[in-house]
């Protein structure tokens, strides 16, 4: 059952339009843990894709712009920033790649919020192992905590067969092993962890085995990108939400035979793009989900 979260910055959007999903994140907790914390939002972009050029988005060259401009026009600014990977466009060309990463990272440096994470996606890694990703942005996968719940960035891009692998799952193991079960967790991925449509690569080959991993905790969201549109789905207790893109959508899954790109709306060039402003409602349990379309023009 869904369940309300009150939270200031959402009636101070700066006149921006963004459609509202609510969902219950976490069961309810006693009140003398949830006294112990404030109410806190988070920015996740998604797919940027910076390189891209073609028909499915004329404006590729700006819309990352666009839609950090839309971010640091919020009255109220996130606690942090998280970005769901393919920052860059894939090529061959290991050079190119460094040079995208490196504007990527000039461009991304224009926002307000100072704390800003970042995981890779495979057009970003999987063609050398994640290391130019790693030369620019640190570890793919890691966990901190903040306000009293565990943010877990995992990594299931690095390996070009789209696996996690058996370093990280163990990595994953002995991490969740120092938490408690009534903990709060948040995951973040690039592909699904479950199988969406796996015949479009939107699936993770031992996400089930990540999925296992978290189900003794009663309190787990997991949020990703990937598949360039909005999606909600529930693994038993664990509900999982995909961010839009911020290049070009793709189609529902399984909708077609071929998985292309939406063609671009020359009266709506924005359509089908945008970043997601979650908020987490620690008092309440549940969590917040407002979705920012990216400005036109």
């Amino acid at each position: 059952m869904s369940i309300t979260v009150t939270r200031r910055n959402i009636m101070q959007l700066a006149g921006l339009a963004g459609a509202t999903y609510m969902s219950g994140l976490f069961p309810t907790f006693g009140k003398a843990a949830a006294a112990e914390y404030d109410d806190f939002h988070f920015v996740q972009f998604s797919d940027t894709h910076w390189g891209y050029a073609g028909p499915a988005n004329p404006d590729s060259a700006h819309t990352l712009e666009k839609a950090i401009a839309t971010v640091n026009a919020l009255a109220e600014q996130p606690d942090f920033i998280v970005f769901t990977g393919d920052l860059t466009h894939t090529t061959d060309d290991a050079k190119e790649r460094r040079a995208r990463l490196a504007r990527f990272r000039e461009i991304v440096s224009a926002l307000r919020v100072k704390t800003v994470r970042f995981m890779p996606g495979e057009h970003d890694a999987s063609l050398d192992q994640g290391a130019a990703y790693r030369e620019f942005f640190g570890d793919s996968y890691y966990s901190f905590d903040h306000k009293g719940v565990h943010f877990i960035a995992l990594d299931n891009v690095s390996d070009p067969h789209g696996a996690i692998g058996e370093a990280q799952l163990a990595w994953l193991a002995a991490d969740l092993g120092q938490r408690k079960p009534e903990e709060r967790i948040v995951v973040f991925t690039h592909r699904p962890l479950f199988d969406l449509a796996p015949d479009w690569d939107w699936a993770t080959k031992d996400g089930a085995r990540a999925i296992e991993l978290l189900m003794p905790f009663r309190k787990v969201a997991v949020f990703y990108g990937h598949i360039h549109q909005e999606h909600h789905h529930m693994t038993g207790h664990i509900a999982h939400h995909a961010a839009k893109s911020l290049i070009f959508p793709l189609p529902a899954p399984g909708s077609q035979p071929r998985k292309l790109p939406l063609p671009w709306n020359p009266e709506h060039g924005g359509a089908g793009l945008g970043t997601r402003d979650v908020g987490i409602g620690l008092k309440s349990a549940a969590i917040e989900m407002v979705e920012h379309p990216v400005q036109e023009g």
